[in-house]
């Protein structure tokens, strides 16, 4: 009783100084520890499926505050959204499947190779021309994964 009283102290000052982190590490250390073996039983059942009624409910949220202009809203929206990604990547991972790394690499990979009018030598002027160019690699970037697949 004494070890859990402790332990239960602990994980409250821990609580405490996470609470107060503007940091994506401490983000992902707080879902670690809700899904442990003594953290929250709700978030411990959850799957990548059950999660995605939560998934579309919050961007629906995001999309409202945006229209309406409520900037507070869409900060803390902009938080439930991450703590989704961060939820599905932590699941993930317990899965052996990937790491919030993974996903971040992923997207910076990504938002690289289709700007290559900021990070390569080619120059694109207008909106419409930085889209066409964009649809243009993400349909090549497709046909190379569906033909890694049938390989």
């Amino acid at each position: 009783m004494i070890r859990k009283a402790a332990k239960r102290t602990a994980t409250s000052r821990e609580g405490l100084r996470l609470a107060r982190s503007g940091s994506l590490a401490s983000l992902s250390r707080i879902m670690k520890l809700l899904l442990a073996p003594d953290g929250c039983p709700w978030d411990r059942r959850q799957t990548h499926s059950t999660l995605l009624k939560y998934l579309h409910e919050e961007a629906g949220e995001v999309s409202r505050a945006v229209r309406r202009k409520d900037w507070t809203n869409l900060r803390e929206e902009l938080g439930d959204v991450l703590l989704q990604v961060v939820f599905h990547s932590e699941l993930a991972r317990r899965a052996g499947r990937f790491r919030l790394s993974d996903v971040i690499r992923t997207v910076n990979a990504k938002m690289v190779r289709r700007h290559p009018h900021v990070f390569g030598e080619g120059r694109l002027e207008t909106p419409a021309q930085v889209l066409r160019e964009w649809k243009k690699i993400k349909k090549a970037e497709k046909a190379r994964a569906a033909r890694g697949k049938r390989a």
